[in-house]
């Protein structure tokens, strides 16, 4: 039952990613972005081999708090404060974002066939590896191809998604010191990225990062 748990967590990780790939609408993929956090949130209660321990309970309510309520929360409050709705004119548009984000997961499930672990690092699902690669490369790509600051910022916190899924199915017997790290690298990340959003929407009147490049003394 466990296995099948992290199984339909992993996989819901990872329509969620191909979804956001395809959506131009901030506040819905603010939206979807939370989602992902919610159910990532419950994922470390079923990666352990020795049950649920206090080490992965702080890290499923921190993940779960941050991930799935707290970010989500300052980005709908960012969005309110810079007025922008819609990802406006994106290099790479929703429908060929969709089709390379397929591509992207393909490719994700063709490394994991490829990358093999040590028989003394068990794995939480095989669905794993392919998520955590799949994540990084979908917030990667978020990140590269979308002109909203705001969009960059959900970018990198599937990216974090990824490095999160990875590090609890590698580091799944000791992972508390690992996964607080993380959590509270993107908390401060989140946090700055979203303070610079709203002061950069105060002095420019807009957050395209594309316009930005034109500035001149």
């Amino acid at each position: 039952m466990p296995s099948s748990i992290s199984n339909f967590i992993l996989i819901v990780v990872m329509l969620t990613n191909l979804a956001l790939l395809g959506m131009s609408r901030i506040r819905t993929s603010i939206r979807t972005v939370a989602i992902q956090g919610f159910v990532l949130g419950v994922l470390p209660l079923y990666v352990s081999s020795r049950g649920l321990t206090w080490p992965l309970v702080v890290i499923a309510v921190g993940s779960f708090a941050l991930k799935g309520l707290v970010f989500p929360w300052w980005l709908m409050r960012t969005l309110r404060a810079t007025n922008a709705q819609r990802e406006a004119s994106p290099i790479v548009g929703p429908s060929a974002s969709t089709a390379l984000g397929a591509l992207l997961i393909a490719f994700s499930f063709w490394l994991g066939s490829r990358f093999q672990l040590p028989p003394a690092v068990p794995m939480v699902s095989r669905l794993a590896l392919p998520v955590a690669v799949a994540s990084l490369l979908s917030g990667l790509f978020v990140i590269v191809t979308r002109r909203q600051a705001l969009m960059q910022v959900l970018g990198y916190l599937v990216l974090e998604n990824g490095v999160f899924v990875f590090g609890l199915a590698l580091a799944h017997e000791e992972p508390l010191l690992v996964e607080m790290g993380i959590l509270l690298d993107v908390f401060v990340a989140v946090f700055v990225m979203g303070i610079a959003v709203f002061h950069i929407a105060r002095e420019f009147d807009h957050i395209d990062v594309e316009r930005l490049s034109q500035l001149r003394d």
